[in-house]
């Protein structure tokens, strides 16, 4: 072993060779012919002796004590060198190495990568296990494909691998880097295939601890195939994560829009205020425009006259009165003329005076505006935040229901010492708005420092840490005002990397202070102290009241008190973690003394480690002065808005206002004039004082009503013309007045200049106080009509863009010299040609804004993507163009260009993303060449119609918000196959028809619109795709009750809806509240239109419905007819409304009343609770108690459905019918109550014309008192399938033609002759009865009514009754043989105890082919002839049934086949509507037609 390094080169070789044992000279004859070289001997001290191989093209030193790279001056064809677990420093020496093609330097010391400039054609390189770190040097390593720095210091990435575009494999496991930001880095490698960040032999990158941290990998990085070790080449796995960053980006998108839509229904109030503030100044100045131009023609005429009268030619027609009177005008001229320019001149103060209040008004606005927006500025960067990191910082704003909201408060308020802020005149504060900060990067910086802190103390007890953890606030530079960029650095990477102020005691450590006041006082003095230098307006000086806290999460660990601030540094306080300097010890402290103890407690901190300072809250707040605020909502604007409705005593402004009434009273008043409505000849030529057309040089029609001005192209001479104060909407009875050259059109409603043309001549033009909003289009009429226009005032216009709307005008009409009044100078003039040069698309703003990138950069991010990649890669004025540049383009983003058309662009037929927003444009055109345009972004202009984009088939996004859209043309997406986004804000847009065809569609987003009809949510029903919708802010949220819940039910494949997601909970509220009901919309929606004042019939069966709200029932006036069958109605609901219903079929419901029945609200479900918001929902109500049910049934309820004439309720289980209420319906004539579980007829009293009563398969075993207790209109009554087994009570049933009483339980003969008191019966049936055993009751039935005409469905022909009354006679005659006179039944009946025998039958006429079977005497035995089924839900098969069923169809107009006339068969439920009486052909309501049915 040699120890020594100072042995000279060749007794190193020498002793290496004899200990490896090899011979020197061997070594120095055959060296020449070795390539590869391995030395594994320890103790190698440097390297030497590499001259004997001179072709060597591998070298490794493994395990060596070389703490150099040297030697390697002759080793010219080396391709491979290792040098490796050694002690190298420094990275040198490889000069000369120029072929290597693979380093291995893994396992030494080295600091820097450094001197591999020259190695171009090195493809591997190990540095793992080093000391690096930066990544630097690696820039000419142009063949890098594979790259070792594991197991350093490496904290970020950067940029410095961007040169290595080969780059397959990188190892970065071990390192320090932290943060999401830092991997995007590594998409800018397109062949990087191998990545690893957490190799499992190294310790873990605290990236790779955040969450999402593989699908923000794989997301940014598509081609990877392995990552940490694992293959990650599956095609599934990609696509998740593709799907995930997806959401992610569609959640947060629609979060920021939420913002931005509240910001924006803000900055709407603050203008609806500032409108109303202005109102008062602008009824003041219009008041007093219209008397100055009183005056002014008052003059102007006066004058006229003044010649009219020294013209003798003239004055020949007039009367010597007439010339007298003329005489003493004007010799009172100059008195009057002097009156009236006296006048003029108060009324002109008066206009200056309330313009100033406007433009007052006006900056309190702005400040306002300006302040609004910095309050929202800083909600979207923390979203975006928030998205780029995938969560891993989060910020939540606070409300008073949070507990750490209210303990900040709290801290806040403890800190606030108001003899601090005396001197400013502050008095208090106001917290407006606390966001937490959960930044887990930091927190795990944080918590890792703290745990080696206190494993380095070894504390166990947990007061004694507490004790050195504080809540402090961040003391920011008082000079330098808080950006968001600053903040957002801060609450992003923390303190250590965000510290660039240049003051050395910043760098040093991190100020923060316990009190509000050291932290606030500094910036309130600066600024206080920069706007007074300025001389600036004061409404900037209040912006200091609002500021903005960062409260921190300080581990104070070891803290000392220092003597002075500028001695405090990390060297000269080695043993502490913070210093901190108590308030006392300020000598220019900005607090007066005061007599609190607040100054001992406050202090400044100063923390040497960044990292144990976490950032927890941003705190926005306003201080409260003495001195109140402008502001929009202030006491004195108040005060304006009330005395524009009244001028008060003593208020603030009564002063101006009688000020303005005494010039109104000034000398001379003027008369008001007959106002004009139209315009003639004659009415012209009287007030021109002339009858030739030509000769007419001014007419002034100043304060009439006119709004049109027919045959003013005849007056060819007129030069001044006046129609202010008119009723103008638009000027197109202008044109061809070649000599115009003065038009005063002010205070109209003008809202288009289209049709003005031809004023060549014009040179003075006033369009003031008119509805005029789009510039570019009335300028471009202006350039094109008035090429000489010299003064134009165009001011009090809704124009859509005012910021640029000067320059714009001033750059077109170049001949103008004053605008809005203001003189146009020649810089003013400069800067608008140059401003108008810049408004067109050329060839050198294309290559400024473009990019030709052909992929969409992979990031997290909202940003359209023609802004993400022309801030990346833009191409460029100085490119080297080639011929078909053009085609090479595929971005261009031309945001704020202030372009007024898009041109120029037909030959970027490769264009996929573009972006034209905050522009002048009022057409969607120019771009019908773009046929590959993929995402194409319009927001801010002016454009009114979608149009021109048929072409664009290939588009996924378009954003068309902020612009003055009316509708959605029908065709306009047809052909979008592709669309996945559609914004479109902020418009005027009424219908949503348009996007029916949109299947693709997954985000919609048009708020603030003006949609207002419920049917316009079902244009979105078969868009099944469409998961975001934000329509917040149409009039539709606040017509619509329930509105969120009404969207939710109708649209199930929505998962948010106006920027809030929706859960299971709301989705299952929406389907009880709206599911089932039947609206106006779904009618609507079925036939196509919501006309219904036309519609006769309804018919919805089986669907489920359980309430009818039908709105407004006007429209539906006309129906007369409504088929619910086979639905979950519990009353009439909605229908009792409709006024002209006289046919009602809810069979198959479960119909419990009417009306519903409310129950108290305190006994009432959580269901029933949401239910009771819907009008007659009728859901969920239960049966009243026994006490009341004869109240809610009584006859004292108002009648309702006056038209109703038959009312079908079969089979819907009602028991009761007093709780049914149909004593109501006083008008029916015909009810059917089958296959219910009526056990009692009750509560018909009131059913006076009431001809046909089915209650068939219910259970009614007898009659009560009340059945039938007043004389009855009743002709039929079923009452088949019941338990009968008495008759009584029926003796008012006087007008009773047909009794139905098959199937029930009758079996006493007598029981039948008590329906001798029914003279009027005709047709009875009874078959079915045990009573029909002995069939005796066909005799007696026919002997006893003589009026039967038909019985049991057999009708009753003399020779019955003949029969009947012989087969009587017998048995009368047998009876008295028989039975003696003492046993004769005491009311007299024959056949009261008497057996009746079997009857032997010989002359009877059967129905059909029956007697065929039968000799010409039988005997009928006691037994049923037919077969029933005894199923209860369906009708049986009996004469009536059948009848019933024609009665029906004939109502519905439908042919009946004789199939069904000879088939008995049973109907299916829904079609099973009654009706009876068929053999007089009665069929209610068989008059209406099919032509109005659904």
């Amino acid at each position: 072993m040699i120890e020594s390094e100072s042995l000279n080169q060749e007794e190193i070789i020498k002793e290496l060779c004899l200990c490896n044992g090899l011979s020197y000279e061997v070594v120095g004859k055959e060296g020449s012919d070795t390539s590869k070289l391995e030395m594994f001997f320890s103790g190698y001290p440097r390297i030497v002796g590499l001259s004997l191989f001179p072709d060597l093209t591998s070298l490794t030193i493994v395990a060596q004590d070389i703490k150099e790279i040297s030697g390697l001056e002759t080793c010219f064809h080396l391709k491979e060198l290792w040098i490796a677990e050694c002690y190298i420093e420094k990275i040198g020496g490889l000069q000369k190495c120029s072929k290597l093609e693979k380093l291995y330097l893994y396992y030494n010391k080295i600091s820097k990568i450094e001197n591999l400039e020259k190695l171009i054609r090195l493809e591997v390189l190990w540095l793992n296990h080093n000391i690096i770190k930066n990544i630097e040097g690696l820039q000419t390593l142009k063949n890098l494909n594979d790259l070792n720095l594991a197991g350093n210091l490496i904290s970020r990435i950067g940029k410095c691998l961007d040169p290595n575009d080969h780059l397959e494999r990188l190892n970065l496991s071990g390192n320090q880097i932290c943060y999401f930001k830092d991997l995007t880095n590594l998409a800018r490698l397109p062949c990087l295939k191998d990545l690893c960040l957490n190799d499992p032999q190294y310790k873990t990158n605290p990236v790779c601890l955040l969450y999402n941290y593989s699908t923000h990998v794989l997301f940014h990085l598509p081609f990877l195939q392995r990552l940490d070790t694992l293959d990650v080449s599956a095609k599934q796995i990609k696509e998740l994560a593709d799907t995930t960053a997806m959401k992610k980006v569609m959640y947060y998108n629609m979060r920021i829009k939420t913002i931005q839509r509240r910001l924006n229904e803000d900055l709407e109030k603050l203008n609806d205020r500032k409108c109303k503030l202005q109102k008062l100044p602008e009824e003041r100045i219009k008041l007093f425009s219209f008397v100055e131009k009183n005056l002014e023609r008052e003059l102007a005429e006066l004058k006229g006259s003044s010649k009219v009268h020294t013209d003798r030619s003239i004055n020949n027609k007039l009367s010597e009165l007439e010339k007298s009177k003329n005489c003493e005008t004007i010799t009172e001229e100059p008195s009057l003329q002097q009156k009236i320019l006296t006048k003029l001149s108060a009324l002109s103060g008066r206009v200056t005076f309330w313009n100033k209040k406007i433009d007052e008004i006006e900056a309190i606005y702005r400040v306002e505006v300006k302040q609004k927006k910095k309050s929202h500025g800083l909600l979207i960067p923390f979203l975006l935040t928030e998205l780029e990191t995938v969560g891993n910082i989060h910020f939540e704003e606070g409300s008073r229901s949070d507990d750490w909201f209210t303990s900040c408060y709290e801290l806040i308020r403890s800190r606030f010492c108001s003899r601090d802020f005396r001197t400013y005149g502050i008095t208090g504060l106001k917290v407006k708005r606390v966001i937490k900060v959960n930044n887990r990067i930091l927190r795990l910086k944080y918590e890792e420092k703290f745990r080696k802190f206190l494993d380095s103390e070894e504390m166990h007890g947990s007061e004694s840490y507490r004790k050195m953890m504080e809540c402090l606030f961040y003391m920011f530079d008082p000079e330098v005002t808080v950006k968001k960029k600053r903040l957002l650095q801060i609450l992003e990477k923390g303190f250590r990397e965000s510290e660039t102020s240049k003051l050395p005691l910043r760098k040093e450590a991190v100020i923060l202070s316990n009190s509000l006041s050291m932290c606030e006082g500094p910036r309130i003095d600066f600024l206080k102290q920069k706007y007074q230098d300025k001389k600036q307006n004061t409404l900037e000086n209040e912006l200091f009241r609002h500021g903005i806290l960062l409260l921190t999460k300080v581990f104070l660990g070891h803290s000392v008190q220092a003597p002075e601030q500028e001695s405090i540094s990390q060297a000269n306080f080695p043993m502490a973690n913070s210093v901190f300097i108590p308030q006392k010890h300020f000598l220019n402290s900005i607090m007066e003394p005061r007599s609190c103890d607040c100054g001992f407690r406050q202090c400044k901190w100063f923390v040497f480690d960044p990292d144990l300072v976490l950032p927890e809250y941003v705190v926005e707040f306003e201080y409260l002065t003495v001195v109140k605020p402008h502001s929009l909502f202030s006491s004195f604007n108040n005060v304006i808005l009330e005395e524009s409705k009244k001028i008060s005593e003593g208020s603030v402004l009564s002063q101006d206002l009688k000020f303005d009434e005494e010039v109104m009273k000034m000398e001379p008043r003027i008369k008001p004039r007959p106002k004009l409505i139209s315009l003639d000849s004659k009415t012209i030529f009287s007030l021109a004082k002339t009858n030739i057309y030509s000769h007419i040089v001014n007419l002034n029609l100043h304060g009439n009503s006119l709004t049109k001005l027919r045959d003013l192209a005849k007056l060819t001479g007129l030069r001044r013309l006046n129609i202010s104060f008119n009723e103008f909407t638009c000027l197109d009875d202008i044109y061809h007045l070649y000599n115009l050259e003065y038009l005063d059109a002010s205070h109209n409603h003008v809202i288009t200049l289209e049709g003005f043309r031809g004023l060549m001549k014009l040179k003075h033009l006033d369009l003031s106080w008119n509805q005029l909003k789009k510039s570019g289009d009335e300028i471009n009429l202006l350039c094109k009509h008035t090429t000489g226009l010299l003064t134009l005032n165009i001011q009090h216009n809704p124009w859509q863009k005012r910021n640029t709307l000067r320059l714009s005008v001033i750059g077109r009409l170049k001949t103008l010299t004053h605008l809005d009044g203001v003189l146009v100078t020649q810089e003013e003039a400069r800067a608008a040609v140059k401003f108008i040069a810049k408004t067109k698309i050329t060839q050198l703003s294309v290559l400024r804004h473009c990019s030709t990138k052909e992929e969409r950069p992979r990031v997290l991010t909202i940003w359209p993507s023609a802004k993400i990649l022309t801030q990346i890669s833009k191409v460029g004025p100085h490119v080297h163009l080639s011929g078909n540049w053009y085609l090479k383009i595929t971005a261009l983003n031309l945001d704020g260009q202030h372009l007024f058309e898009i041109t120029n662009l037909e030959k970027l037929e490769n264009l996929k993303w573009a972006s034209f927003s905050d522009n002048h444009l009022t057409k969607m055109e120019g771009l019908e060449s773009c046929i590959n345009l993929e995402e194409l972004i319009l927001d801010g202009n002016c454009i009114s119609k979608i149009e021109g984009i048929s072409k664009l088939t290939k588009l996924t996004r378009l954003s068309i918000n902020n612009n003055l859209l009316t509708g959605l043309e029908k065709h306009a997406f047809d052909n979008m196959l592709h669309l996945h986004s559609l914004s479109l804000e902020n418009n005027r847009i009424t219908s949503l028809s348009g996007l029916q065809k949109i299947f693709t569609l997954i985000e919609l987003y048009i708020s603030n619109n003006y949609i207002a009809l419920n049917q316009e949510i079902y244009n979105l029903k078969g868009l099944y795709n469409l998961v975001i919708l934000d329509i917040y802010g149409n009039i539709i949220v606040w017509n619509q009750e329930n509105y969120r819940l009404f969207v939710v039910f109708h649209l199930p494949e929505l998962k948010a809806l106006d920027g809030i997601s929706i859960d299971q909970l709301e989705t299952e509220c929406a389907k009880d509240l709206f599911g089932g009901r039947l609206t106006s919309d779904m009618i609507a929606e079925r036939q196509g239109h919501s006309n219904f004042i036309q519609m006769q019939e309804l018919n919805w069966t089986s669907s489920s419905i359980r309430t009818v709200d039908l709105i407004p029932v006007d429209q539906f006036r006309s129906v007369c007819s409504v088929n619910l069958q086979n639905n979950n109605l519990t009353s009439f609901s909605g229908l009792v409304y409709l006024p002209s219903v006289k046919v009602l079929c809810l069979n198959y419901n479960h119909i419990e009343s009417i009306m519903p029945r409310v129950k108290p609200q305190t006994h009432l479900s959580n269901r029933q609770l949401l239910y009771q918001k819907v009008a007659s929902s009728g859901y969920g109500q239960h049966g009243t108690s026994k006490m009341n049910r004869d109240t809610i049934g009584g006859e004292h309820l108002p009648p309702m459905m006056h038209s109703l004439e038959v009312l079908h309720l079969g089979y819907n289980g009602i028991c009761n019918l007093i709780q049914l209420q149909v004593n109501r319906l006083r008008n029916l004539k015909y009810l059917f109550l089958q296959g219910n579980e009526i056990s009692q007829v009750e509560g018909l009293d009131n059913l006076a014309v009431l001809q046909e009563l089915v209650v068939d398969h219910n259970r009614i075993r007898s009659f009560n008192d009340s059945a039938f207790a007043k004389p009855s209109s009743l002709l039929a009554l079923h009452l088949e399938e019941n338990r009968l087994r008495e008759l009584n009570k029926l003796q008012h049933l006087v007008k009773l033609e047909k009794l139905y009483l098959g199937y029930n339980k009758i079996q006493d003969i007598t029981e039948l002759e008590k329906l001798e008191v029914i003279s009027s019966l005709k047709e009875l049936t009874i078959y079915g009865n045990p009573i029909c055993r002995k069939m005796l009751h066909r005799h007696v039935l026919i002997f006893r009514l003589p009026n039967l005409q038909k019985l049991d469905g057999i009708p009753v022909n003399s020779d019955d009754r003949t029969k009947a009354e012989l087969q009587v006679s017998e048995l009368q005659a047998k009876k008295n043989l028989l039975i003696p006179a003492s046993n004769s039944p005491v009311d007299g009946s024959p056949f009261a105890h008497l057996k009746a025998p079997p009857i032997k039958i010989t002359n009877v006429i059967l129905p059909g082919d029956f007697s065929h079977y039968l000799g010409p005497d039988f005997t009928l035995t006691p037994e049923i002839e037919d077969k029933k089924s005894k199923n209860t839900g369906i009708l049986t098969s009996n004469p009536r049934s059948i009848h019933a069923e024609i009665a029906f169809r004939q109502l519905r107009g439908i042919n009946i086949s004789p199939s069904l006339l000879s088939h008995q068969g049973i109907a299916p439920p829904a079609t099973q509507i009654f009706q009876t009486s068929h053999e007089e052909g009665r069929i209610p309501g068989g008059n209406f037609s099919r032509s109005n049915q659904l």
